[in-house]
């Protein structure tokens, strides 16, 4: 999203062409979470019937920060981190985008529209849940009081609060799954110490995200080094199955690139294998708006390569489409999305 000065870095530019970020936490993760105040995601609206996606899906109720969906082997657990609005007109962050196409995004997340055409939305994470409790968790929102993200998102996030509510302990977490390297993202990845936050998990990026962060950046400084200390940085490259899990019933995990946004930004297909089963297919920031949702085409202002996230966005909705998955969204204010 961006930061709430104009001449700050904004955190959806690719991290190639970031400067360096100077931000360093030093507030504890502790205070930070006893600081945190509870969020709330509002009811979901009925979407109208000439958009492409039927909003008729479960969100969280009210005063709620966990929506909980079932696959196969797996449940899947959106979970709440943040939640506030993006500085500036949303349609300037979106150029060409058309009225109609306004309209229609407005009809499928009504919550994203604010005052004075503002945009509000939601900073989420996803953890998926496999058969003896251990937990794969996708991004780590934005962080505590002092995060990298400090600077322009609605910190200190909840995660840590948010996660001990869904009954996941953080030895639980096996594989966490960064998206891309933006700091709303990777907030909760490590300590104010630069300490791994899941000791036993080894973090998951795409090759071709890592070589595009220079030693400069805040994120190599954040989140790689620490990582590479540990040997909890564990790089692949394109396309991956990440687990399976079940004989007879049958479900995967499967890591999808999705560039664009960021050079080696990935996407994550959870699939349950039974035939009556949805796929769900957690986005990042392939789409960040709705508007992108009704029409792939709209660029979003601080894409890396506007032309490629294009291509990426209209080849994983044709995919949601096809295989029936249902979009797990980082920023719309609905998650759990069906695709026409």
């Amino acid at each position: 999203m961006t930061r709430h000065s104009p001449h700050a870095e904004h955190p959806h530019t690719p991290p190639s062409a970031s400067p360096a970020r100077r931000t360093v936490l030093r507030g504890a993760a502790a205070a930070a979470a006893a600081s945190a105040v509870a969020l709330t995601a509002g009811a979901l609206p009925a979407a109208a019937a000439d958009t492409e996606v039927s909003a008729a899906t479960a969100t969280a109720a009210a005063g709620g920060r966990i929506v909980r969906r079932r696959t196969g082997p797996f449940e899947v657990l959106a979970l709440l981190d943040a939640h506030g609005p993006f500085p500036g007109k949303q349609t300037d962050s979106f150029p060409g985008a058309s009225a109609a196409a306004w309209a229609r995004a407005r009809r499928v997340d009504p919550r994203a529209f604010g005052p004075a055409d503002t945009w509000e939305l939601d900073f989420r994470c996803y953890a998926i849940r496999r058969p003896g409790g251990r937990v794969t968790l996708v991004d780590t929102g934005v962080g505590p009081a002092d995060s990298p993200a400090a600077s322009w998102a609605p910190v200190p996030g909840h995660l840590p609060q948010v996660l001990a509510e869904a009954g996941i302990r953080t030895r639980d977490v096996d594989t966490v799954v960064l998206t891309h390297l933006h700091a709303d993202h990777y907030g909760w990845s490590v300590s104010p110490a630069g300490v791994p936050m899941f000791p036993e998990a080894r973090y998951v990026l795409q090759r071709a995200e890592t070589a595009n962060i220079p030693e400069t950046d805040t994120a190599h400084r954040y989140v790689l080094a620490p990582l590479r200390r540990t040997g909890q940085l564990h790089e692949v490259d394109g396309r991956t199955r990440l687990l399976g899990v079940g004989k007879g019933h049958f479900g995967a995990v499967t890591l999808l690139p999705t560039p664009g946004h960021t050079p080696g930004h990935q996407s994550v297909l959870v699939e349950g294998g039974g035939g009556r089963d949805r796929r769900i297919m957690v986005t990042g920031d392939v789409l960040v708006h709705a508007v992108q949702l009704v029409d792939p085409a709209v660029p979003y202002r601080f894409e890396g390569d506007p032309a490629t996230a294009r291509n990426s966005r209209e080849h994983l909705l044709r995919e949601a489409r096809a295989g029936r998955a249902l979009l797990a969204t980082a920023h719309l204010s609905t998650t759990f999305l069906p695709v026409r």
